[in-house]
């Protein structure tokens, strides 16, 4: 997809930094996933459900600082309302790595 977008559309995404705090295994999910809980400063915690499955194990996960967009609207997944997207490069064989910044950053702050 090679889709020209202007400075107003990329204004509208609000990506945050944040700590994922707790990640279980989600059963009812459809594809294999994780069920996290990521803290977001001020913003709060959010739920996601992440297909993180083929590099990550939920204990490895627990702690990690993240990349989200936490403007979308909730989306039913299986059992829950996911309530931000996670950031991951998605490789050809679906191996989904998360992206993470630099350094270690106050959670909820805004990406540019």
């Amino acid at each position: 997809m090679n889709t020209t977008i202007n400075w107003d559309d990329f204004a509208k995404v609000d990506i945050r930094t944040g700590t994922i705090v707790t990640a279980e295994h989600f059963k009812e999910a459809k594809n294999p996933s994780y069920k996290l809980t990521i803290d977001f400063g001020a913003l709060g915690i959010k739920k996601s459900a992440a297909q993180l499955t083929s590099l990550y194990r939920p204990v490895d996960l627990i702690g990690m600082q993240i990349l989200a967009v936490v403007n979308f609207p909730k989306k039913q997944i299986a059992t829950m309302n996911s309530e931000c997207l996670v950031l991951a490069a998605v490789g050809v064989d679906k191996e989904t790595v998360l992206i993470q910044p630099e350094r270690k950053t106050k959670n909820g702050l805004r990406i540019r």
